[in-house]
């Protein structure tokens, strides 16, 4: 998980998802509500 917060809300997480879908990464935007961040997660094990 990479935290990806700004002050537009979601979506620098959301740009970056869709950054790493573009090169083949399925991902996805989650928020963790206990640190009250946007999350991109990934399928990687990297």
């Amino acid at each position: 998980m990479v935290p990806r917060r700004g002050l537009r809300g979601s979506w620098s997480a959301e740009e970056y998802a869709a950054a790493q879908r573009v090169q083949g990464t399925d991902a996805q935007v989650v928020m963790d509500l206990g640190s009250d961040q946007f999350l991109v997660v990934t399928d990687t094990t990297e």
